[in-house]
């Protein structure tokens, strides 16, 4: 089945399948959202049904609880965990630095808290994520609807005094009514096309009146783990000190697809 897959798809999975060596049984697991992540908790499913894996997941969106509970991966609130042993996730693009832009997805506020609230954070990705320079993603910022048009006006003015490329920003739509998050904020997005100051963009956004928080994800991943379509995969560790590359067996089996229990 894993040969069905568009060379994409097969670089996310081969991430996400890497990524889930990074947990143990007893641990409290950070479960992200997007296309990505939600490969990684199909992983995670598989180990729970087919090898006993035990653990527990905070999801960071209802999409990925929902997806958890369908393969069989128990969730519980962060409140309950209080503290996590590792968050897995994706990004929309990192730099050399493992600093991210997060957010594609709509899930910024709870992947963020989440995150941070983890005593490692591993972001999985496909190659085409990794950038010189972060900004090529719109960069999004997460409001609340009161007001939203001024505080939208205010994120225009504080960019003429940021070092971006583009200032242009448009309110993230669901078909013809604003998109709204699980929170139920909105969405600013920002198109910089470059950022040349990642942390003092990250500081002054969340300054902002109106604004809840903003997409930049700086000083809070640890690990990436890169997925290739042939197989190969990059690990670069931040605390380890280490970037390996590895070539990893993929077995074509039918047990990611398949369903998890009700």
């Amino acid at each position: 089945m894993t040969n069905d897959l568009s060379p994409i798809d097969r670089a996310k999975y081969i991430a996400a399948r890497r990524s889930c060596d990074y947990v143990q049984s007893g641990m409290r697991v950070g479960l992200g959202t997007g296309s990505t992540a939600a490969w990684m908790v199909r992983c995670l499913g598989e180990m729970v049904r087919e090898e006993g894996l035990d653990i527990v997941g905070v999801p960071t969106s209802t999409r990925t609880a929902d997806l958890a509970r369908q393969v069989g991966v128990p969730v519980v609130s962060l409140d309950e965990a209080k503290w996590l042993d590792v968050t897995i996730d994706g990004a929309d693009e990192f730099d050399e630095n493992l600093n991210l832009i997060k957010g594609g997805g709509g899930a910024l506020l709870q992947e963020k808290i989440v995150a941070t609230a983890s005593d490692r954070m591993v972001v999985i990705a496909d190659a085409a994520k990794e950038v010189r320079a972060l900004g090529a993603f719109p960069l999004p910022v997460e409001t609340v609807p009161f007001g939203w048009q001024t505080t939208k006006a205010l994120v225009e003015e504080t960019l003429v005094n940021m070092d971006v490329l583009g200032r242009e920003s448009t309110l993230r739509m669901n078909d013809d009514v604003p998109f709204v998050t699980d929170e139920g904020n909105y969405i600013i997005d920002l198109h910089l096309h470059r950022i040349g100051n990642p942390r003092q963009l990250a500081l002054v956004l969340n300054q902002i009146p109106g604004v809840v928080e903003n997409g930049l994800f700086i000083d809070i991943c640890d690990a990436v783990v890169i997925g290739h379509s042939d197989g190969r995969v990059e690990v670069r560790d931040l605390n380890a000190g280490v970037a390996a590359d590895e070539q990893l067996d993929v077995l074509d089996s039918d047990n990611i697809f398949a369903d998890g229990p009700d």
